[in-house]
C-alpha cells in the first residue's frame, strides 16, 4: 500500500525501482513499518541520464525526510549520486542478488541464467529494442554468448507471466526454468537498511 507523499510529512520514505514494488509494499504491510514509498520505473536502468536525473529529483523533492534507497549498484556512480543527498542505498548488487541472496543468485549465475521479473517480462520488447536494437539474430547472439537458460522468478506477489516468460524464452532460443523465492533475503536487507536510516537520524 503506497501512503501517500508529502514533503510535510516526517515519515520516512524508501525511494527505489519499482521492479519489486508490490514485494516491498507487501513487507510493509506486513511489518506494519512506518515509511512511505515512491518507485521509479525499473526500465530506467536502460539510460543511466535519465536514471540518474529522475533519481535525483526524487531525492531532492524529499531533501529535508529521512529516507534511503532501494537501489543496487545500477548506476556507476550510484553510491555518489546518494552521498550528494546524504543517503545510502539497500545492501546488494542488484535486484535479483537482492531477492535471491547472495548464495541462491551466484549460484543460479554461474550456471549461465538470465534473471526474469515480472516487470521486466511485461515489457521485455521495448526494453530489448533500447538496450541492443531490433535484429532478433544480434540479440540472440548476445544472450548465447554466455547465458544458457531464462529462469523466471516467482514470489508470492508475482501475478501470472507465463505467458510472457514463454515468449522471451522462443525469441531468445533459451530453455526456460522457473524459480519460487520466499521474500526472506529482501526482507532482511530492508530490515537493515531501515535500521541504519533510523540510527543515523538525528531526528
Amino acid at each position: 500500500m503506497n501512503l501517500v507523499h508529502s514533503t510535510k510529512c516526517r515519515e520516512p520514505i524508501l525511494i527505489g525501482c519499482g521492479i519489486f514494488n508490490k514485494e516491498i509494499n507487501w513487507l510493509i504491510k506486513k511489518n506494519k513499518w512506518l515509511i512511505r514509498t515512491s518507485f521509479l520505473d525499473s526500465n530506467l536502468h536502460t539510460n543511466y541520464v535519465m536514471l540518474e536525473k529522475s533519481l535525483c529529483c526524487e531525492l531532492e523533492k524529499y531533501s529535508c525526510t529521512r529516507k534511503f534507497v532501494f537501489y543496487g549498484e545500477c548506476h556507476p556512480n550510484m553510491d555518489n549520486i546518494l552521498s550528494r543527498f546524504n543517503t545510502f542505498r539497500t545492501e546488494g548488487q542488484n535486484c535479483a542478488e537482492i531477492l535471491l541472496g547472495n548464495y541462491l543468485y551466484n549460484k543460479e549465475l554461474s550456471l549461465g541464467a538470465f534473471f526474469l521479473f515480472e516487470d521486466f517480462a511485461l515489457n521485455w520488447k521495448s526494453t530489448f529494442e533500447k538496450l541492443f536494437g531490433s535484429d532478433r539474430e544480434i540479440v540472440k547472439q548476445i544472450f548465447h554468448e554466455d547465458r544458457k537458460y531464462i529462469l523466471a522468478v516467482r514470489t508470492r506477489c508475482t501475478d501470472d507471466y507465463s505467458d510472457e516468460s514463454e515468449k522471451i524464452a522462443e525469441y531468445l532460443e533459451l530453455p526456460l526454468k522457473i524459480l519460487d523465492v520466499n521474500l526472506d533475503n529482501l526482507e532482511s536487507r530492508l530490515i537493515t537498511a531501515l535500521n541504519q536510516m533510523n540510527g543515523n537520524s538525528d531526528e
